[in-house]
């Protein structure tokens, strides 16, 4: 009888164990796999290929309040915030952008070009100058400086 009262005292004073909150989706290790030339870039102007090299490779790990990689992706104090944009406003509106300047381009068909599908694509803003695009929960793209790098989980 003892041992009874004694786990019906554990339990109801909830020292079962915590229920623990799932990490958010994007909290983990992101590895850089491939770079290629963004849509927005000059096509006369070569983009400068050592920064891809030093990135490809490379892992940038998300964590709750911090994250750590190579530059400039490093943030001490990130904000994360979780939204949905439409393509016209992926890599901080440039499809917009080409659309406005060239009444030929598609904001849809340049995101489907780099593997997004559909009309609403999850991004994590990161208070850090950089957004991070999700093609699903294991991959993810990024623009900087005329490449858009695709990252998976690890």
């Amino acid at each position: 009888m003892k041992f009874t009262s004694a786990v019906c005292l554990f339990v109801s004073l909830g020292m079962a164990g915590p229920a623990v909150a799932a990490d958010p989706f994007y909290v983990g290790s992101w590895t850089f796999t491939t770079a290629v030339v963004a849509p927005w870039a000059d096509p006369p102007r070569k983009p400068d290929d050592s920064e891809r090299a030093r990135l490809i490779g490379k892992t940038v790990v998300l964590k709750a309040r911090e994250i750590s990689g190579p530059r400039p992706f490093a943030c001490a104090k990130p904000q994360y915030k979780v939204t949905e944009y439409g393509p016209d406003l992926l890599f901080q509106g440039a499809f917009d952008e080409m659309r406005r300047a060239d009444k030929k381009a598609d904001p849809k068909a340049l995101a489907a070009s780099l593997g997004f599908t559909g009309a609403r694509i999850r991004t994590l803003e990161t208070g850090c100058e950089i957004g991070v695009h999700f093609v699903d929960d294991a991959t993810a793209e990024v623009g900087l400086n005329d490449y858009v790098y695709a990252l998976k989980k690890r």
